[in-house]
């Protein structure tokens, strides 16, 4: 009886996950103040591959415009604020607003949208000419987003 249980629990997790599905960045919903209430993915964040993505140059790159003590990054970036608190001084929902399209929070900001595919221009010949508006991919998928929010929010 206990293995049946366990089979169940197993396939019922797996059923959710695979029911989870991706909002679409032309679906988001931006609450007032540029928050995203709910899960891009449906998922909750993985901090660990959150930090993963925050470093590496070809996802969020995070550190080439700020700092994050806890990452000990040789040449971190100054043209965004410290990270350090980000924690403390947002939350997730704000978190996950802010790193899909920081221009909903912060309208004067230089900060790319992570989670956006159409409005803007892709700079790069790999872009260039490629595909109409609104056929590039975000720069970061729904859960690497749920990832780096979570990560943030450690920072306390």
């Amino acid at each position: 009886m206990t293995r049946i249980i366990t089979l169940a629990s197993g396939l019922l997790a797996i059923a959710t996950m695979a029911a989870a599905e991706d909002v679409a960045p032309s679906a988001v919903s931006f609450a007032d103040g540029g928050a995203i209430l709910a899960s891009l993915s449906g998922m909750p964040g993985d901090p660990a591959n959150g930090a993963v993505v925050m470093v590496d140059r070809t996802k969020g790159n995070c550190i080439a415009c700020h700092q994050v003590t806890a990452i000990n990054a040789d040449f971190p970036g100054n043209v965004g604020p410290s990270l350090d608190g980000a924690g403390d001084r947002w939350d997730e929902s704000q978190l996950r607003g802010i790193v899909s399209n920081a221009k909903m929070t912060f309208p004067d900001t230089v900060m790319p949208s992570f989670y956006k595919n159409s409005g803007y221009i892709r700079p790069g010949a790999a872009f260039t000419g490629k595909a109409p508006e609104g056929d590039l991919p975000p720069l970061l998928t729904a859960q690497e987003v749920e990832d780096v929010v979570a990560y943030l929010a450690t920072l306390k």
